[in-house]
């Protein structure tokens, strides 16, 4: 299945839907990715810090399809905020995959607390123009960070990749990212847990289009003008988070999944404001 594109601000496309590999290790992870791959995956999100961009290339490289076809995604961890070490660490991972550049390098947190990230950003603009990443963006940042960078830089990231699901529906920040031009990826957008897809506004929906309550959620999302990268490592699963494309959510549909948002719905309270980055 072909999974259609958007266009980010820098005129690059990128899929409306990628495969999350948190957690997606060894050989077994190999078999999972290029499954996926093989059932129409294009962008592939992987991290320094998933212990998973060796696998990734490795699938890529096994799938027979040319380089340029995929739209990689990794992300810069937090102890290399400074700016040599974040060049470093770039090329680091571009050997660690094989690739000789990203399609999208993000930086994963802010990190406020330590307060390295525009030396990060600097980084990141480094290296697009050394030909390593083709487009750079963030990941976790809040609108106080997002306009940092960007007045100290004049450079404005592609992407902001984000908590968004159900229980916690990122409305402001998705207004933000919007008024910047930046369009906003979701990681964990089915949640963790089952809790989410057992709701009965969800169940409900599932029912009347005949489709799974994932493919609900994950259109919910599409419609919002969101890019899902959800993580699975079931082969079943990943063909059928694709198949999102042939139905449409109405806007009180819409209304109603956004009602279950709860203040205390993000995961682990992983707050990007005070969020230490996997310490």
């Amino acid at each position: 299945m072909k999974i259609p594109n958007r266009l980010l601000n820098d005129g690059h496309l990128i899929p409306k839907i990628g495969l999350g590999t948190y957690q997606i290790r060894g050989g077994q992870g190999i078999d999972q990715v290029l499954s996926a791959i093989q059932d129409g995956y294009r962008l592939l999100d992987t991290s320094t810090n998933y212990d998973s961009e060796g696998i990734v290339g490795e699938a890529i490289r096994r799938s027979g399809i040319p380089r340029s076809e995929f739209f990689v995604t990794s992300k810069l961890p937090g102890k290399y905020h400074h700016y040599d070490d974040a060049l470093l660490m770039i090329q680091e991972s571009l050997c660690r995959m094989g690739l000789e550049y990203f399609d999208l390098y993000l930086i994963h947190w802010p990190l406020p607390k330590i307060g390295l990230y525009v030396q990060a950003w600097r980084a990141l603009i480094t290296a697009k123009k050394l030909g390593l990443c083709r487009s750079i963006g963030v990941s976790n940042f809040e609108p106080e960070h997002l306009d940092k960078i960007i007045t100290e830089t004049g450079v404005t990231p592609v992407i902001n990749q984000i908590e968004i699901h159900p229980y916690w529906i990122q409305k402001k920040l998705l207004r933000e990212n919007e008024k910047r031009n930046i369009l906003t990826e979701a990681w964990s957008p089915l949640g963790r847990g089952n809790s989410i897809l057992q709701e009965k506004i969800i169940t409900d929906l599932s029912e009347k289009y005949q489709k799974n309550v994932g493919q609900i959620v994950l259109r919910w999302h599409v419609q919002r003008g969101v890019i899902p990268i959800p993580k699975s490592s079931n082969l079943n699963h990943q063909r059928e988070n694709t198949d999102i494309f042939d139905f449409s959510l109405t806007s009180k549909e819409i209304d109603a999944i956004n009602s279950l948002s709860k203040p205390t719905g993000r995961i682990d309270n992983q707050d990007p404001n005070n969020y230490e980055e996997f310490d």
